[in-house]
């Protein structure tokens, strides 16, 4: 029986950008590496942009890679035998991406392997039909042909500009505030949580002061577990990148004074310590810098989600 084997030179790769200050540079970057990669850019919305990579593609399989990736040059030489991998055929297969700000490896701004098919047809985040599903309305990694790998072949900085890194960490804040993309009580929110999301949420709130803007990824990831969890607002927001961009304009920066984001952000854990009881640290850039020294990213105990 013949081995079924993927291999990235026979799959378009395709650079997908918004408004990323750092766009530009990545993709000169990928070209250098990647000579074939086109390039989708201004999409508003997660599942349109993904259907205009998938209308852009002219191979069975393509890969995104988001704007704020630097890519490895091995993941181009990629021959996947899905057979030792056990995956099944058909699956979307979505990549392990390392945050240059807090160190964490996981399938967040990880490289993802579509099919063209598959992409055409689904319908989630803006286009989702599932009302009554929230998590099809701001996650792809729900579907059930998706498929979690535990290798990494990009780093990703999403710390271009506060407003990037602010976006970064609060999408995430929500995100892993959320069990299985629903609202979990305050009371229960460690017990309720998949322990990985759990601790990765601590280290977002908490890693970071040692990078340019990482102060700013660190308060949006509080601010937006804090909404998530003790408000009432509309997390399903969070996928809408125009709201985000107002939102930031017009209600998060400009009450935050210059040089009084360190003391919002304390303020802000001292909120969520004593309203979630949550062991958020407030690490300085020497105490970021010694965890992502030793902080050891434990493996995905299951791929598909």
């Amino acid at each position: 029986m013949q081995s079924r084997i993927l291999k990235i030179v026979d799959s378009d790769v395709i650079f997908l950008s918004y408004d990323e200050p750092n766009a530009d540079k990545h993709y000169y970057d990928l070209q250098q590496k990647c000579p074939w990669a086109k390039r989708v850019h201004g999409v508003h919305g997660s599942d349109a942009a993904h259907k205009a990579c998938a209308e852009l593609c002219e191979t069975e399989r393509f890969v995104t890679v988001d704007a704020d990736n630097i890519v490895q040059p091995e993941f181009f030489d990629l021959e996947l035998n899905l057979d030792v991998a056990e995956i099944p055929d058909g699956k979307q297969i979505s990549f392990c991406g390392k945050n240059g700000v807090n160190g964490l490896v996981y399938g967040n701004g990880g490289l993802k392997w579509w099919t063209k098919e598959f992409v055409l047809r689904m319908k989630t985040h803006e286009n989702s039909d599932k009302k009554d599903d929230p998590k099809s309305q701001i996650e792809f990694c729900y579907e059930d042909e998706y498929f979690q790998m535990n290798e990494t072949y990009s780093e990703f900085w999403n710390n271009g500009s506060p407003l990037q890194a602010f976006r970064a960490g609060f999408r995430e804040g929500v995100k892993m505030s959320l069990s299985q993309g629903r609202r979990v009580t305050k009371f229960d929110l460690r017990e309720d949580l998949f322990w990985q999301n759990f601790q990765r949420l601590l280290v977002w709130m908490s890693v970071g002061a040692d990078t340019p803007n990482g102060e700013w990824s660190m308060y949006g990831a509080r601010l937006g577990c804090y909404m998530t969890t003790c408000t009432d607002w509309d997390y399903v927001q969070v996928r809408d990148f125009q709201w985000l961009n107002k939102y930031f304009a017009s209600e998060v920066q400009p009450k935050i004074k210059v040089g009084e984001l360190d003391a919002e952000m304390k303020r802000l854990g001292d909120i969520l310590r004593e309203e979630l009881e949550l062991p958020i640290g407030e690490l300085d850039a020497n105490g970021s810098r010694f965890f992502k020294e030793t902080f050891n990213n434990p493996r995905r105990n299951m791929r598909r989600k």
